[in-house]
């Protein structure tokens, strides 16, 4: 992998990082990240599992040969998608039979996407460093919606508009985490969902959407509508490949949202 582009690698239930793009969260962090090829990192919240170094794995956590999902990521270490040994970049998506699985034990089978119109969202099996968001963190798209970004965000700049990202890609697990942790808080399901989208049908998880912002504007907000950022988009984003699926009244129920724009291909 070395000498290509910065890329992550997804399994079903780790991230593979390239070394070099992740904050340290202790001092014996800092050394094994700073040599690090790969970092291991557990989708569900983020822990460090391991580092891929020179000289073999260097566990992070206890136990590691236990963690769910080990050996697909150490088999994506060692055999990379073919088609991104080949140069070539197309995309794959990752089954969705896991997450099937985890909404069952939710109580959300089919009935949340007859309701809302939406349907599952697989996640690609490798995403494309789209630099960094507002909170210089590293932003992950899909390699054509990372390059329809790129473009969009430098043609506002010419016109003297700044347009910052907010978030792109994010996966099931996380989306999964969000309930998980809210209803160990005692929340119910439909509780949960007036606020957040049920895991596997945002479209994060695609790394085809990320919400903009506007610098001094608070992220994820109404007021949004008002920046010079959004009437930019407004006129120019569809030239780009770029719209705005939440619009108000969506038949999907969902709140406005003029923050969350969708790259559509062709």
């Amino acid at each position: 992998m070395r000498g290509q582009p910065r890329i992550l690698i997804n399994t079903p239930e780790i991230e593979l990082w390239r070394g070099g793009l992740l904050r340290a969260r202790s001092n014996f962090d800092a050394r094994a990240l700073a040599r690090a090829r790969h970092v291991l990192r557990r989708k569900r919240d983020g822990q460090y599992l391991a580092v891929d170094l020179p000289e073999g794995l260097l566990a992070l956590v206890p136990h590691l040969r236990r963690e769910p999902g080990l050996d697909a990521a150490l088999d994506a270490i060692d055999a990379p998608p073919s088609h991104l040994r080949a140069g070539i970049e197309h995309v794959r998506e990752l089954p969705l039979d896991r997450l099937e699985e985890r909404l069952h034990a939710l109580g959300l089978d089919g009935e949340y996407g007859e309701r809302t119109g939406l349907e599952l969202v697989a996640e690609p099996d490798w995403l494309a460093f789209a630099g960094f968001d507002r909170y210089r963190r590293p932003l992950w798209l899909h390699v054509e919606a990372a390059r329809a970004w790129s473009h969009l965000h430098d043609a506002a700049l010419r016109d003297g508009i700044v347009l910052e990202a907010i978030s792109g890609y994010r996966s099931h697990d996380y989306q999964l985490g969000i309930f998980e942790r809210k209803l160990a808080r005692g929340l119910g399901v439909e509780e949960i969902l007036t606020v957040n989208a049920a895991p596997g049908y945002s479209e994060h998880h695609s790394g085809l959407a990320l919400d903009i912002g506007a610098p001094d504007e608070p992220p994820a907000e109404e007021s949004f509508e008002g920046t010079a950022a959004f009437a930019w988009l407004r006129d120019n984003a569809e030239g780009f490949g770029f719209v705005m699926s939440y619009p108000r009244d969506n038949p999907h129920g969902i709140v406005y949202e003029p923050w969350h724009w969708r790259y559509q291909s062709g």
